[in-house]
Formats: C-alpha cells, sequence, structure tokens
C-alpha cells in the first residue's frame, strides 16, 4: 500500500493521528506481551500486518509456520484502548492493531466511527515482529513506525508514513513506500515482479538487484543525486538527479524517487 495511501485510508475512516516527538521517544517504561499467534498461510494467500503506532520486524521462520506476536508499549496511554485482532479472509490472514472499540480492519485499510487523538497521555504503540517461512508473502503498512525485514526469501510490500524501510530479500521482489525516511531495499532475485516503485519524501533510497537484473529505470531526486553501479542505456539528457534508461533487457519497470536524499542503485552478487 502507498505511504500516502495509508494516510487517506486512515483519514477517511476517521482516524486522525497526532504524535508529539516526545510521545514517540518515550516508548519503553512499560511494556506487554499482548498478542501471539501461530499458524499458517496458503500458497495463494498473502499474510497482512497493519499498525498504526508502532514498528514491524519480519524475519525467517525455524517451524515451517507463521509466528507473530504483538508487544504494547506505553507510558502514560491505557492499553487496553488497543486490541489486536486476527481473522482469515479467503487465502489471506490479517492482524491488525485497533485502537478504538468501533474500528475495524481488513486488507484494504483500516475503519472507525470514531475520531482518536493521540497526545503525551495517549501514547500507546505496538511493535509487531513477524516470523515467515519461505514462500509466504507479505503486506505490512504502519503509519509511525518503521520496518525492518531480514533473511527472508519472499515477496515484500512495505508502506509507513513516519518511518524508515530497510527490506532484503533473497527470493521475491520487494516493494517499499514510506514519507519521512530512508529505504534501503536488497533482493537477491527479481521473481515475478511486477513493476517496482519506491518513493520517499525525506529520506535516502538504496536498491540492491542481482547482477542478472534487467530494467527500464527511472530514478530522480531533488535535493541528492543518482549515482548506479550498473551500466545504463540513457534515455534523454544526463542529469545529475535524475536518469531515465535501460538497464539489460529492460524486463522490469523500476520507478525510485525522493525530494531529500539521494538514489543509489548497487549492484548484487
Amino acid at each position: 500500500m502507498h505511504a500516502s495511501l495509508v494516510s487517506r485510508s486512515l483519514a477517511r475512516s476517521g482516524v486522525l493521528v497526532l504524535l508529539s516527538a516526545s510521545a514517540l521517544a518515550a516508548q519503553d517504561s512499560r511494556r506487554e506481551n499482548a498478542f501471539t499467534w501461530m499458524g499458517t498461510v496458503p500458497s495463494r494467500g498473502v499474510l497482512f500486518i497493519k499498525n498504526i503506532n508502532g514498528g514491524v520486524e519480519v524475519e525467517r521462520s525455524t517451524s515451517g509456520r507463521v509466528e507473530v506476536t504483538g508487544e504494547k508499549r506505553w507510558r502514560r496511554g491505557d492499553p487496553e484502548m488497543v486490541r489486536i485482532e486476527q481473522k482469515k479472509s479467503g487465502d489471506n490472514v490479517v492482524i491488525c492493531a485497533l485502537y478504538n472499540e468501533g474500528a475495524t480492519c481488513d486488507e484494504s485499510g483500516m475503519r472507525s466511527e470514531k475520531r482518536m487523538r493521540w497526545n503525551d497521555r495517549n501514547d500507546v504503540s505496538v511493535r509487531f515482529v513477524v516470523k515467515v517461512p519461505e514462500g509466504t508473502r507479505v503486506n505490512l503498512a504502519t503509519v509511525n513506525g518503521g520496518i525492518e525485514v531480514r533473511d527472508v526469501s519472499t515477496e515484500v510490500r512495505a508502506a509507513t508514513v513516519n518511518g524508515s524501510i530497510t527490506a532484503r530479500s533473497a527470493g521475491g521482489p520487494v516493494y517499499a513506500k514510506t514519507v519521512n525516511g530512508s529505504i534501503n531495499v536488497s533482493m537477491g532475485s527479481m521473481g515475478r515482479a511486477d513493476d517496482l516503485e519506491y518513493e520517499t519524501v525525506n529520506g535516502a533510497i538504496t536498491l540492491e538487484f542481482p547482477a542478472n537484473f534487467g530494467a527500464d529505470l527511472e530514478l530522480s531526486t531533488v535535493n541528492g543525486r543518482v549515482s548506479t553501479d550498473f551500466p545504463i542505456t540513457v534515455s534523454g539528457t544526463l542529469s545529475p538527479r535524475r536518469l531515465r534508461g535501460t538497464v539489460g533487457d529492460g524486463r522490469t519497470r523500476v520507478r525510485a524517487s525522493t525530494v531529500n536524499g539521494s538514489v543509489t542503485l548497487r549492484k548484487g552478487s
């Protein structure tokens, strides 16, 4: 999900996110292990993790099953106001952190009839830790928090608003978007990738692709530079802030853009 779509979805649902810097920084006074789920996701399905306030971490499962834990953190807030729900939707599994009594959630986003505000007295966050076996696709979305994915071999889709995204997959493609944060993506193979898009406003973008990578590229920044390890057949005017061209057979479309930060394309092994 695009980061801006996360924001619009929350706005439509009546959820207003207002977090001060002190609320974000002071999440370590009290903690509670509030949620545990273990199960499987069919090969045609996707594991969706949806959050508002807090980060998401994903790593490889050694049990052959999906394992998800949710830890509530707060200093002044009431953890009882936040509930974590899991449900099946066809072949998909959806796990959401919900911040008021009337809130609901599915693959497309969160909805609520009530309006909610965060402040220094309401700083509850949820930190998800997710373990996935080979082949389990994941779709991760939060608003205030970073996303980190490591040592997996699957398709990853990650979106946040205030936070960085780091995702390393030996297998399927990785898609990532944020607003305030950097993007660092590494892929061991492209798999059956759709058009790949990477977007932020305040942050650098670093992409590492396999050596046999082929793509139709469009890389751009406003305040920064664009650089690549791959030989490029350039289209149009060559600029240090904008690059359009083709790598190899150009079979995949790749777009990466930022406003404040550099865009770097690296060649993996």
